[in-house]
């Protein structure tokens, strides 16, 4: 064995090693790591310069404010330099930006781009007689140490870059970016044969008592479905597009909430994201998702456009102002039942036009994702005390007591019938709905439907490392705009 060869065992066998150590080691305090692209161009060296696949990545990397990725200082062990944090995050958004399917392909990739490796600031190890001068494999850490950062990075630190952008676009931008938002959901295959109509399973393959053995994390949910079709995988045993069992299509997974703002003639630009199992409601994802809007604009937005799984009072709640003409552009679950009237008082009228006093007052906790105070209204008629031995509409429940409603005390239940959806202003902010619509599909096309991972915090990490991008991308045309208008 000669000595080099010797030598580069050892520092494979180390590198081996402390890719086995916890991610946070022993330090004091905290230190913010630059990568190596933050220099100015003149400054790179002349083999990252000639690489364009490097230089166009610097180019959109930079656009992000690595200075919010500090991380505790950290020992060395056996002489070893450990990788900054920074390195592995602008390792991911490469895999990414290049639509890598895993971190094998990943770790390829950045091997055969040895001036990538160099400007995402990996620590340089080993020796070659190349332009570059080191060993861009003995640099990289193991495949398995990529996946378990992934699987492991605390997703606040994402978090954080994601409201640096947030600022940075809204300093650039006019007064009118976030004032109006759009909100959903799109769901997010596990990678389990479960998803597999073409894998035969013998138990139930949707029982949600039975947890797939490839992601101890995912639930299984349930989707209405546009149609019956069903598409099965062409290979490799891909999820199915759509499983669809009488009406309704199930799959294990997760579901992926968004917020998006849109300001024509700039772009759409994401301003919060949060990854959940799909055994969660729609309606779950909208107030946290709102706390990170409200917390990274310094205010909330005025309109909302949303779909009707939206429909709910406290989302029209939320939107209303004394201060504005603020709402919630939702259309109804079941868009053919009536709208109810309102009195001034905000009591609800009959159906033959008198206003239903209250009866009864309750808390429910079964009807809502929060406690709310409900209200019984009964028949004018009939309540307090009788006034008319017989209902002007001949009601049926006449015999039994009158009519009777009940509803939340909150004003988002009168906004939601009193909101005008034929109105040109409810149409004009509806509309604003294919905005978050259309961020899922470059979403969906950088891997987000149906990522190779195995647990939630990747996959939650992954997500938000690809709107980043996405916001990155924006980012890009915005400057480029103002660069051309001066």
């Amino acid at each position: 064995m000669n000595k080099q060869h010797y030598k580069d065992g050892l520092r494979r066998w180390s590198k081996r090693f402390v890719s086995l150590l916890p991610l946070s080691r022993p330090g004091a305090g905290t230190a913010v790591y630059l990568p190596r692209l933050m220099c100015a161009d003149e400054q790179l060296p002349a083999f990252v310069r000639d690489c364009p696949t490097t230089m166009g990545l610097i180019i959109r990397l930079r656009l992000l404010d690595w200075a919010q990725m500090a991380q505790p200082v950290s020992c060395q062990w056996f002489g070893k330099q450990p990788v900054p944090l920074v390195a592995y995050v602008g390792a991911f958004l490469v895999k990414v930006d290049q639509k890598l399917a895993s971190t094998s392909h990943l770790r390829r990739f950045l091997v055969a781009h040895p001036a990538l490796v160099w400007a995402l600031g990996f620590p340089l190890c080993g020796h070659t007689p190349t332009r570059h001068g080191f060993d861009a494999d003995l640099s990289l850490p193991s495949r398995q140490q990529f996946s378990r950062v992934l699987r492991e990075l605390d997703n606040a630190c994402l978090q954080a870059l994601l409201t640096s952008q947030v600022h940075r676009l809204q300093s650039l931008l006019p007064a009118e970016f976030g004032q109006t938002i759009s909100l959903d959901t799109s769901h997010v295959l596990a990678w389990v044969k479960e998803n597999n109509p073409r894998q035969y399973i013998k138990e139930g393959r949707y029982d949600k008592e039975r947890q797939p053995a490839g992601d101890p994390d995912c639930k299984v949910g349930c989707k209405r479905a546009h149609n019956r079709l069903v598409k099965t995988p062409a290979k490799e045993g891909k999820p199915a597009d759509t499983f669809s069992l009488k009406d309704k299509e199930y799959y294990w997974g997760y579901a992926s909430g968004l917020v998006v703002t849109r300001l024509p003639g700039w772009g759409e630009f994401v301003l919060a994201e949060m990854t959940d199992t799909f055994d969660k409601a729609d309606v779950r994802f909208f107030f946290p998702l709102m706390a990170q809007v409200e917390q990274r604009l310094g205010f909330r937005p005025r309109f909302a456009a949303l779909d009707a799984a939206f429909d709910a009072f406290y989302v029209y709640e939320y939107f209303h102002s004394e201060d504005h003409d603020g709402f919630a552009a939702v259309p109804l679950k079941q868009p053919g039942v009536p709208t109810r009237q309102f009195d001034e008082a905000g009591l609800p009228l009959c159906d033959a036009g008198f206003p239903m006093p209250v009866r009864k007052l309750y808390t429910d906790s079964t009807k809502a994702i929060m406690p709310h105070q409900r209200a019984i209204h009964a028949c004018p008629l009939l309540f307090p005390e009788p006034s008319a031995a017989l209902c002007p509409l001949a009601h049926k429940q006449w015999d039994k007591g009158g009519c009777s409603v009940n509803l939340p005390t909150s004003p988002g239940a009168r906004l939601r019938h009193a909101l005008d959806r034929s109105g040109e202003t409810y149409k004009f902010v509806y509309r604003q709905r294919t905005a978050v619509e259309r961020i899922f599909s470059q979403a969906k096309r950088l891997g987000m439907e149906r990522p190779k991972l195995r647990n939630q915090q990747a996959i939650t990490n992954l997500n938000t490392m690809i709107y980043l991008l996405i916001n990155l991308r924006a980012l890009e045309q915005v400057l480029a705009r103002l660069e051309q208008t001066g």
